[in-house]
């Protein structure tokens, strides 16, 4: 499993062969090529989430997964779609992907209600990863820690609007995850941080901070 990190909270993973987006917002990598796509997720319908995810999803022909009243809208601009709930696996031809909360809001750029925020958690290659999309700390992350326990775990840690670096070790420590890899910091003012006390913090709790580059 390849992990590229687009940046904001941004990701392209590849597995086998195959790729698939997560929030593809990419204002931190405009240069970047989505090429050989097969599946998008997104995990709100916040603009800094959805993102290119129609554009791209019409150029690839692949089809966005995101929770029902999303995937709705995204069918409307003429893109295929994968509705999901919170709760139950999705298999794909790669692996197989659960939506799980998150705690924040959803709405579109022009103001229609996006459905509930979400995370995802992707079984694939003998690794589980878990992408907690925009959201505060919460005890559901004691239960997906339980229940998926994660290898890695990708955590918002720019406070503002998500969890700080504070509540992202507290998630960590829950989740149990061995890597951690920060995402939606440093994109705007309001949610710059100091990324070297991230990775202070997460290794006093015997934890790996992966801080990943962005990259094109």
């Amino acid at each position: 499993m390849d992990i590229k990190y687009l940046g904001h909270s941004a990701f392209e993973v590849e597995v086998s062969g195959k790729k698939f987006l997560i929030d593809p917002f990419l204002v931190a990598c405009p240069a970047y090529k989505a090429e050989g796509i097969s599946d998008i997720f997104v995990t709100h319908a916040h603009g800094d989430h959805l993102g290119s995810a129609v554009e791209i999803s019409k150029a690839a022909n692949a089809p966005i997964t995101a929770i029902y009243e999303l995937a709705n809208y995204c069918a409307k601009k003429g893109v295929l779609t994968n509705d999901i709930g919170l709760g139950s696996w999705r298999e794909y031809s790669w692996g197989r992907a659960v939506a799980v909360p998150a705690f924040h809001s959803s709405s579109t750029p022009d103001g229609i209600y996006g459905g509930c925020p979400c995370g995802f958690v992707f079984d694939v290659d003998g690794k589980t990863l878990y992408h907690a999309g925009d959201t505060a700390l919460n005890s559901e992350m004691k239960v997906i820690g339980e229940v998926y326990q994660p290898d890695i775990a990708m955590l918002p840690i720019g406070g503002k609007y998500t969890m700080d670096i504070e509540h992202a070790v507290k998630a960590a420590e829950w989740l149990g995850a061995s890597e951690i890899i920060p995402m939606h910091y440093n994109t705007f003012e309001a949610i710059s941080v100091n990324i070297a006390d991230f990775e202070r913090q997460i290794r006093e709790i015997g934890k790996i901070p992966r801080v990943l580059k962005i990259n094109m």
